[in-house]
């Protein structure tokens, strides 16, 4: 069976399950053939208190013209963590050129939380983002994500029901299907679906503890399973379901991220399927 072949377009932090040192596993063990374009590398994500950064925007271009030698295309697209808005731009020219006929985009803006921009983003980045979105067939923001792309003020408080007003703000932005991450309501935590004009939703019991890269392993395991068939909502379903059970396998800080590599590590050898 030929697998479809995804790339995966965000920064490598050295330390620090997050981007791509969890996109890349991620995507392979759920039967993805994944290709990687490196975006920066950081000697940690963010939330340390101290990180260095490298810009790759220079060295992506050339990447870019050597794939053009060699005629790659791609079946589908997962962005993330990109790091400025001259990446962005690179990233247009690389949906415009390497992309199959039927290729699928899915864009997890990837630039902040809680009311605020990760440190190194601005609002040039959000309007980039904006623009950027326009391509997408999926998008995956969180609440604040969508509320700076939808041009709405952050609101900590906001529940389930009202922020179907703001995804239906951000719906006349962009063409793509809106999945609205880590929405929460009393001991649950869920996705907030909007799709041909239609909401659903997708609830699981919340977990007491927060982990720092949680968004991306859920962007990379949702990715998979959408693209390998399931619908929006079994593979919000599935992926939330696999970031708990990582959760439930991390004893270390939180900052370091999920202990993922244990899930994959039990499923594979106990020859379970992904579901």
């Amino acid at each position: 069976m030929l697998s479809k072949r995804i790339l995966t377009i965000q920064d490598l932090s050295c330390v620090g399950r997050c981007s791509l040192t969890v996109a890349l596993p991620v995507l392979s063990a759920y039967g993805m053939e994944t290709c990687v374009l490196p975006t920066a590398v950081l000697s940690n994500h963010t939330a340390f208190d101290k990180w260095s950064c490298l810009d790759l925007t220079y060295e992506m271009k050339n990447i870019l013209a050597a794939w053009q030698e060699n005629g790659f295309l791609f079946d589908a697209f997962l962005t993330g963590y990109l790091g400025s808005a001259g990446v962005v731009d690179v990233v247009k020219t690389c949906f415009s050129d390497f992309s199959n006929e039927s290729a699928e985009i899915i864009i997890d803006p990837a630039f902040g939380d809680n009311g605020r921009l990760y440190p190194a983003y601005d609002g040039e980045y959000v309007t980039a983002m904006a623009d950027l979105i326009k391509s997408a067939d999926i998008i995956l923001p969180n609440l604040t994500e969508a509320c700076f792309l939808a041009g709405i003020e952050y609101r900590s408080d906001t529940s389930p029901e009202s922020a179907k007003e703001i995804v239906k703000r951000l719906a006349e932005y962009t063409p793509a299907a809106i999945v609205l991450t880590g929405m929460e309501r009393a001991g649950e935590i869920g996705e907030l679906i909007y799709s041909g004009g239609v909401f659903s939703e997708v609830w699981a019991e919340k977990l007491p503890r927060r982990f720092h890269g949680t968004g991306d392993l859920f962007a990379a395991a949702f990715a998979a399973l959408y693209l390998q068939g399931s619908g929006l909502e079994k593979a919000c379903a599935s992926a939330g379901d696999f970031v708990a059970a990582g959760i439930n396998e991390t004893d270390s800080s939180c900052i370091y991220g999920v202990n993922f590599e244990y899930v994959l590590n039990s499923r594979v050898n106990g020859n379970r399927c992904f579901t």
